[in-house]
């Protein structure tokens, strides 16, 4: 094993549009960067504080300071699972490992993880949380064939509506973040079905799946704050269809990789989420997509810059990412 130098920095960057959620709105994408250096041979790995879990980037930047230690002296992908717990600060570390590590064999992180060859990638074009005329106006004007539309309560209904007059060539999936209640549910099921709804995401607040049990099986529901790890995967899969899987909570590439096969193993279907952020933290997101059913890997596109060599968007697909970027 050999010694790393470990670096940690928090990256603010300003977006083009605010990004619009039912627990609020953000201007700008705060995430935590780290590089793991050995030798010639350098690896980064980026990942944003969850803010929902109580995450903020000092209480990341000190989570990688408290096992500094431990990953300068040359830790393995392994141990770091067990010295880190799930979340941004390992995702980050765990990310920037398998760049190095990638980079000292000279192989692709695909090889090393024993991932399928990446191909270009369908990515959902998120439609943030608005009055449904100005949903409809981002819908036009978003490239590719699925999009997804923030949901949160009142209102919903008309929203898909407009989206759907708007794009009636679009698969949508609607992303409620929690915001609806049990009583909700059914008539949005229903209506999502005549509208091109292909999944519902995290209908009700974590912690609510049970009323889910009895759900009415139109569309699709998948778990988005309910996911967390592959310890996770069991319980979801009685209430959900299928699990979006996101880096930064999972704690890395490791993590999540685990988690997409538990997933399959259950029956479920997978997707590949992100945060607001930027290609750094995107690219080892597209390697899991080859595992995955659908993604939503936006995320640069919201960035008013992005990160040297990112990751290029055409039409609606994310092509993989090349070696001076991640991997």
């Amino acid at each position: 094993m050999g010694h790393f130098r470990l670096e940690a920095a928090h990256i603010s960057t300003p977006l083009n549009a605010a990004f619009a959620i039912s627990r609020g709105a953000k201007t700008s994408a705060e995430t935590v960067r780290v590089r793991l250096t050995d030798g010639d041979n350098s690896g980064r790995g980026e990942s944003v504080p969850y803010g929902r879990y109580g995450e903020t980037v000092d209480t990341v930047l000190a989570e990688i300071e408290a096992a500094r230690a431990e990953i300068e002296a040359g830790i393995s992908l392994e141990a770091l699972q067990s010295l880190m717990k799930p979340g941004a600060a390992r995702c980050a570390v765990d990310c920037a490992l398998w760049d190095l590590e990638a980079k000292k064999a000279g192989k692709p992180v695909w090889q090393l993880a024993g991932l399928p060859e990446p191909r270009p990638v369908e990515t959902a074009r998120t439609i943030t949380l608005d009055a449904p005329a100005a949903m409809a106006d981002a819908a036009r004007a978003a490239p590719g064939k699925l999009l997804k539309l923030k949901l949160g309560g009142p209102g919903d209904i008309a929203r898909l509506q407009a989206v759907h007059e708007a794009r009636p060539d679009a698969r949508l999936i609607a992303d409620a973040n929690e915001g609806l209640s049990p009583a909700d549910l059914p008539a949005l099921m229903k209506a999502a079905a005549e509208l091109g709804v292909v999944l519902i995401e995290q209908p009700l607040p974590a912690g609510q799946d049970e009323a889910l049990l009895k759900r009415p099986g139109a569309v699709a529901l998948c778990a988005d704050e309910s996911a967390h790890t592959s310890a996770d995967i069991q319980t979801l899969a009685r209430c959900y269809d299928a699990v979006n899987i996101k880096l930064d909570k999972a704690g890395g590439l490791t993590e999540a990789i685990a988690m997409a096969r538990a997933a399959r193993g259950a029956g479920m279907g997978v997707m590949v989420g992100c945060m607001v952020a930027g290609s750094l933290s995107m690219a080892p997101a597209v390697l899991l997509a080859q595992l995955a059913d659908a993604a939503d890997l936006d995320g640069p596109l919201w960035l008013a810059g992005d990160i040297e060599d990112g990751l290029t968007f055409t039409d609606g697909v994310v092509a993989p990412p090349g070696a001076a970027l991640w991997g």
